[in-house]
């Protein structure tokens, strides 16, 4: 028996206030597969991650996320298995690196000695009570990059994961990318660099208009 697949948007319409952002977008990810997703800035490649994360409901068609109708509260059950990294770093700036993973791991049930143990495996264990805010940008992405290794996502979204890296940031990136597609899970990155995406992705599609082709 086939599985089904981790992401299933049928003909998905998003509006923010008066403004039709995504329109009649159709997309299947199967688990183990890693997407990529380019398009022109201000195309909805944020906004078509956000409703993969079931953080915004569609207007129109009908979406799957692991499994959870993106309409109901079922959407609930299942944000513990997203891992998203956005533009900005996700994190607490009033917290130490260690209390943002200690915090993460409380909400998803995950053991506590997890948090040291990522934050010593991205580079970070000699700087866990540093205050996030008072981290540099690399830093605060590293703590995020070390989130995901702690909890073992079902899908993981990405958006330009890999910019303003250095070279080890970047090999931590692309490690996470490959451990989750290998145990089972899913990736879509955006990106706007096609040279880098199109080595690791297993296929890319492109958003213009608000409509994936």
């Amino acid at each position: 028996m086939t599985e089904s697949p981790l992401v299933e948007l049928d003909g998905v319409g998003v509006r923010i206030g008066s403004t039709q952002i995504l329109r009649d977008v159709d997309l299947e990810v199967d688990a183990g597969e890693v997407v990529g997703l380019f398009g022109a800035n201000g195309a909805g490649k944020t906004t078509a991650l956000r409703l993969m994360a079931t953080l915004i409901r569609p207007a129109q068609g009908t979406g799957r996320v692991l499994g959870a109708d993106l309409t109901s509260p079922e959407r609930y059950d299942v944000r513990r298995r997203i891992g998203m990294i956005g533009h900005t770093p996700g994190i607490f700036p009033e917290l130490t690196l260690v209390e943002n993973l200690l915090y993460a791991a409380r909400v998803a049930g995950v053991p506590s000695e997890r948090a040291g143990e990522a934050l010593s495996a991205v580079g970070l264990g000699g700087a866990a009570d540093r205050l996030a805010g008072a981290s540099s940008h690399g830093m605060q992405r590293r703590t995020e990059f070390a989130r995901e290794l702690m909890i073992d996502r079902s899908l993981l979204l990405l958006d330009e994961p890999h910019s303003a890296l250095d070279r080890d940031a970047v090999d931590l990136v692309e490690g996470l990318i490959a451990r989750t597609a290998a145990e089972g899970g899913a990736v879509v990155v955006v990106s706007h660099d096609r040279d880098r995406i199109n080595k690791i992705a297993s296929r890319t599609v492109e958003l213009a208009g608000g409509t994936l082709s």
